[in-house]
């Protein structure tokens, strides 16, 4: 009973160390959601134009207009998602909600290979958002619940790791398939493998505790933690933390209270700047983007050559993650991504000015502004937006307040999606760079001025920094920092 009274780090320095390697094994498994996602999000760049193209001799074309709506309607559908899955997962369980998500992926890819109409085409969409939505809402909680604070950073960076995955295989199939609808069914793919190694995974202990089914939670603690680590000294930990959640119940009133409003509008904010950067705009366009910039290679090459370099990156920043910090990778990817959008922007200027002139002097620089704003994408607020949603919020508010930002997300990426090229029609390709780059610099102030450090910190702790109910953790806080002296 005495550890009850001790603070995580305390009782993980205690113990020994966690095995990370079937809490790796584990979130490769879960991440497929996300590479499936990913496909969704790669697959416009290069059907879109297919879909466009009279010469084709397709049963299906569609007009600038309705492919402005077949790439937002994606969002449109994640939004929906979003919604639902902060239901399901605390009904069906983490593992239950993604595995009832499979289904209708595989089912969006049907209706979107096999479509006749415009219509088939935005259900596909929708149907896929609404999956992805889902994916966005279980898959980081899952992980966050089940993940040591020590790889915690590294392991939720893997969520937008597979999702840049599944953009690179998009964009690779992209280039070889001669049909948007072979494409489609190659998409189909991913899903099929998610299913089968979502089943072989442990439900997440929290979850189960939450139950009240405390033998199977103990089991599948002991599974992520390996056989011989002690995993009791946690497991009163976490059983405390769900009593003190029971007995702090929220209402919507109760989003008024600091410890709850602080985080959730951070969280929401990080979301609304993520979307403003332009990025999904830039991901279901690029193709179209890289044909308006005349650049001197293929639009398909282009657009792999970006896809490789933002899977890359991607994967470096799931090691500083936990080295660097949070709040560090924000500030250098808001500031990278200012100066690549500014380049970019003087480019569509110099364009507009003399095209003739740009074309043969500046062709190099679309391409190389494209690769520096995904590099500075995937940095930072690519994966900590999402990384931060699992770690802000008190367990008895993190499934309402998770769909809450989720939902915030995915309303921006609609909006900024369906009128990019409006936008881009009404104020130039210049212009609406330098739109998404005057975002980027108010994101950059936000970083500085008002984002929480949480590298390295429990989820108890991170609680604590906004003024939330105090916890075992934090009663012997004290204790711990008297006894020094």
């Amino acid at each position: 009973m005495g550890d009850i009274g001790r603070s995580t780090s305390e009782l993980l320095e205690r113990n020994k160390e966690p095995s990370h390697l079937t809490q790796y094994i584990a979130a490769i498994s879960v991440t497929l959601g996300a590479l499936s996602f990913g496909t969704n999000l790669g697959y416009t760049s290069d059907a879109s134009p297919q879909l466009m193209d009279n010469s084709t001799n397709s049963s299906l074309v569609i007009t600038m207009e309705q492919n402005n709506w077949f790439s937002s309607t994606f969002n449109l559908g994640a939004l929906i998602g979003g919604l639902l899955g902060g239901m399901c997962v605390n009904t069906l369980g983490r593992r239950g909600t993604m595995l009832a998500s499979v289904l209708p992926f595989l089912g969006s890819w049907m209706i979107i290979a096999f479509a006749q109409n415009f219509a088939m085409l935005v259900c596909g969409r929708v149907l896929a958002g609404l999956c992805a939505g889902v994916t966005c809402i279980a898959v980081p909680t899952y992980i966050g619940e089940f993940a040591s604070p020590d790889i915690r950073g590294t392991l939720g960076t893997g969520f937008q790791l597979m999702v840049v995955v599944g953009l690179e295989y998009a964009y690779v199939f992209g280039a070889v398939m001669t049909t948007w609808r072979g494409m489609a069914l190659v998409c189909a793919i991913p899903p099929v493998i998610y299913l089968f190694l979502v089943f072989f995974t442990k439900e997440s202990p929290t979850y189960l505790l939450s139950k009240g089914k405390d033998k199977e939670a103990k089991e599948a603690l002991q599974y992520f933690r390996g056989k011989h680590y002690d995993v009791e000294p946690e497991m009163q930990l976490m059983r405390k933390t769900q009593e003190e959640a029971r007995q702090n119940t929220v209402s919507l009133s109760d989003l008024k209270k600091p410890y709850i409003l602080k985080p959730l509008l951070i969280s929401c904010t990080l979301m609304v700047f993520q979307q403003l950067s332009g990025v999904n705009a830039v991901l279901f366009n690029l193709s179209l983007i890289f044909e308006e910039a005349g650049s001197g290679l293929p639009d398909d090459v282009s657009s792999i050559i970006v896809g490789l370099v933002q899977v890359v990156v991607t994967a470096i920043s799931g090691i500083l993650m936990d080295k660097a910090g949070r709040k560090v990778l924000l500030i250098i990817s808001a500031a990278a991504m200012i100066v690549s959008l500014v380049a970019l922007d003087v480019y569509f200027y110099e364009k507009f000015l003399n095209e003739e002139r740009a074309v043969e002097t500046l062709s190099w620089l679309p391409l190389t502004c494209l690769i520096i704003f995904i590099t500075a994408f995937s940095i930072g607020f690519g994966p900590i937006p999402w990384l931060m949603m699992g770690e802000l919020f008190s367990l008895n508010v993190r499934g309402p307040a998770s769909s809450l930002a989720t939902m915030v997300n995915w309303t921006m990426a609609f909006l900024v999606t369906l009128l990019f090229q409006p936008l881009q029609e009404a104020i130039g390709p210049y212009g609406i760079y330098w739109l998404f780059a005057g975002f980027c610099a108010i994101s950059l102030l936000f970083c500085i001025l008002v984002v929480p450090e949480t590298k390295g910190k429990t989820l108890q702790e991170i609680t604590r920094h906004f003024g939330g109910p105090v916890t075992t953790e934090d009663a012997t806080k004290k204790q711990e920092e008297l006894s020094r002296f």
